[in-house]
């Protein structure tokens, strides 16, 4: 045997033998790339249609379950904050909540923003918003529970929304009641001194009409709708 088959012949058997080995690994024991999770994208337009009622910091939930409210059924503590205050965190952090979103900052009379909600699930997702009056007591609007796991890609719904009393604190317009720039006054209060369950705001009565402690006037007047919402499936 010459020299260059001495010298090579066992590094060429080596590597067969190598090769060899790899050829025993099983296919079912190769990890499977994890497919990444579908992202289901809603574009939500909201504006403000009062003329002198600033809506406090505008919040959106995703849900498959529940609701936020019911007509002629007490507020939850959660609601009660809300409609009060215009503080929406104990609504987001309501157990129901699969994905949610939040404006900063209040949305003035005859002004549109726009937010963007995602969510991981499409199956019987349902849209929540919520807003408080904040020259009013307790008075708020919102969707509740709207269904949205119907629209395709690109469809629009366009939705009104009407306004509504927490039944939490009286409707009194008084000085430090109302937390908005009307007065500046109180906002949540833990006790109830209302008719204890949510109905459909009766509107302001204010300083024009005869309420004498009242520090609202006509202009603060509203009509429904309050608000006008397009929901924009993006992807």
């Amino acid at each position: 045997m010459n020299m260059f088959k001495k010298l090579f012949l066992p590094l060429l058997l080596a590597g067969l033998y190598g090769c060899g080995s790899d050829n025993n690994t099983r296919v079912d024991d190769m990890e499977t790339p994890v497919p990444a999770a579908m992202v289901y994208s809603f574009s939500v337009s909201i504006t403000n249609l009062t003329h002198a009622q600033p809506l406090s910091p505008i919040g959106i939930a995703l849900h498959q379950d529940g609701a936020f409210w019911e007509i002629g059924s007490p507020a939850s503590e959660a609601l009660e904050q809300m409609a009060e205050s215009g503080d929406n965190s104990a609504l987001l952090a309501q157990e129901i909540v699969m994905t949610s979103t939040s404006d900063s900052m209040p949305l003035p009379p005859g002004n549109t923003i726009d937010l963007m909600v995602d969510s991981e699930q499409l199956n019987n997702i349902k849209l929540s918003l919520f807003t408080m009056m904040v020259n009013t007591n307790d008075g708020f609007s919102g969707l509740n529970a709207i269904d949205v796991s119907q629209l395709a890609v690109g469809e629009a719904l366009n939705v009104n929304t009407m306004a509504y009393d927490a039944g939490t604190e009286a409707n009194s317009e008084s000085s430090g009641t109302i937390p908005g720039p009307a007065d500046g006054g109180e906002g949540f209060n833990s006790e109830r001194n209302d008719s204890q369950i949510v109905s459909a705001h009766s509107g302001v009565v204010g300083q024009d009409d005869g309420l004498t402690q009242s520090v609202l006037n006509g202009n603060h007047k509203f009509d429904n709708p309050i608000m006008t919402i397009t929901i924009t499936r993006m992807q």
